[in-house]
């Protein structure tokens, strides 16, 4: 007799800026907060691969598979960020993105592992955020590329205040060889498989 066999599904989606990477709440102080099953219809066992936080966005993977979600998550997937950061990215700033800065993780010090950070010379091309981003008013903004095979607790955001220039946005706009691409804030779209 033929074991029956668990068809896996799996999305790419934007996760909008002000959602939530899971799909419902378990906690009623979370009643007014926004999931990802406000954006579509997911299998009721589905999970995020690599959460974004609340004042994150962009590129999120979701999968009905443990294994996989355990092998992006596994430090062999690259994650290519945009962030916008306060004030022009210096060049020593940058280097020391590289070589991997020391930020605060689960009450201890942890060092980053050396990654690509790149200062972008252009503003990408992403979507409006719906909550507004400070101007130019305020003092000049940066952006900076960083590629990362490890995603501690908002490392990004730590990541860029351990060397002076605090993130104001942070999109992913890559994970592995999915791209965010021409996507808008709370598309989905189901694909055969990841990897």
């Amino acid at each position: 007799m033929e074991a029956f066999k668990l068809e896996h599904r799996h999305f790419i989606i934007y996760k909008p800026y002000g959602y939530l990477s899971q799909f419902k709440s378990h906690d009623s102080k979370q009643q007014s907060k926004k999931f990802l099953g406000n954006l579509y219809d997911f299998p009721e066992n589905a999970m995020a691969i690599g959460r974004l936080d609340e004042k994150s966005e962009g590129l999120l993977l979701i999968t009905t598979d443990g294994k996989t979600s355990y092998f992006v998550n596994g430090q062999k997937v690259e994650k290519e960020y945009y962030a916008q950061v306060d004030g022009d990215i210096s060049a020593k700033a940058i280097e020391q993105l590289k070589s991997g800065v020391e930020i605060g993780f689960d009450g201890k010090k942890y060092q980053t592992k050396p990654c690509i950070a790149v200062k972008l010379n252009e503003t990408p091309s992403l979507p409006k955020r719906s909550q507004k981003i400070r101007d130019d008013r305020h003092g000049p903004t940066s952006w900076v590329s960083i590629t990362l095979n490890e995603g501690k607790f908002r490392q990004v955001r730590k990541m860029t205040s351990a060397v002076g220039f605090p993130t104001l946005r942070l999109v992913r706009v890559r994970v592995g060889d999915y791209q965010l691409g021409k996507m808008q804030a709370g598309d989905v779209v189901e694909v055969d498989n990841f990897f």
